[in-house]
């Protein structure tokens, strides 16, 4: 792949990160580099392309267990050759749900926000997690071990190979306002469809 072709997706890009019709592809040599300078397991390598910002194809490669998870536009999301199927959840109050800090150096508005989230989601669902990062949170909704997972601002294209594996594993992706996600939205959230609405509701209010 041509140097040129390649951007960090914690960098961002858009449309004209293309060079002579090349379709640009995302790197992120380590995601989760906190908890890898902690020792601890939940970190991975992610590569995904990219087309008009929308992620087609993305490789999630955890090299402590060894694992792969992979997705395609139209084709599904696998585990190590397996289908990923999100939950059958339809109770937000028996479901497990996510949040990540996606920076450090989040403005107070932000962090108050995640933290209002937080409550909100601690008095109408099962447990709520938070940890880094993002994606490995995503690939535990496409296989249904987490019911919902939601963000506010930080790195938003870091969401992109997540997005995709959530989508194809028959999962919802929208705003935590259940308005149409895209790089620019101040917020996301994933989720299995039978508590997506709960989870627009809960996290509305």
């Amino acid at each position: 792949m041509p140097p040129s072709s390649v951007c960090s997706l914690s960098a961002g890009f858009s449309p004209s990160t293309t060079h002579a019709g090349r379709v640009p592809a995302g790197l992120v040599p380590a995601e989760g580099n906190v908890n890898h300078l902690h020792a601890l397991p939940e970190w991975a390598v992610t590569v995904t392309l990219v087309r008009d910002n929308q992620p087609v194809l993305t490789a999630v490669h955890l090299p402590l267990t060894g694992q792969t998870c992979t997705a395609l536009a139209g084709a599904g999301a696998r585990l190590d050759g397996r289908p990923l199927h999100v939950s059958q959840a339809a109770d937000l109050g028996l479901s497990l749900v996510a949040t990540s800090r996606a920076r450090p150096d989040e403005d107070e508005k932000t962090v108050r926000r995640i933290g209002s989230s937080v409550t909100a989601m601690l008095l109408d669902a099962l447990v709520v997690r938070t940890s880094v990062p993002a994606t490995l949170h995503l690939l535990d909704v496409a296989a249904g071990r987490t019911d919902a997972f939601r963000q506010f601002a930080g790195a938003r294209t870091d969401l992109l190979p997540g997005a995709l594996l959530v989508a194809e594993a028959g999962g919802r992706i929208s705003d935590t306002e259940g308005r149409p996600w895209t790089p620019q939205s101040k917020s996301f959230l994933a989720a299995a469809p039978g508590v997506h609405t709960a989870a627009v509701t809960t996290l509305s209010r």
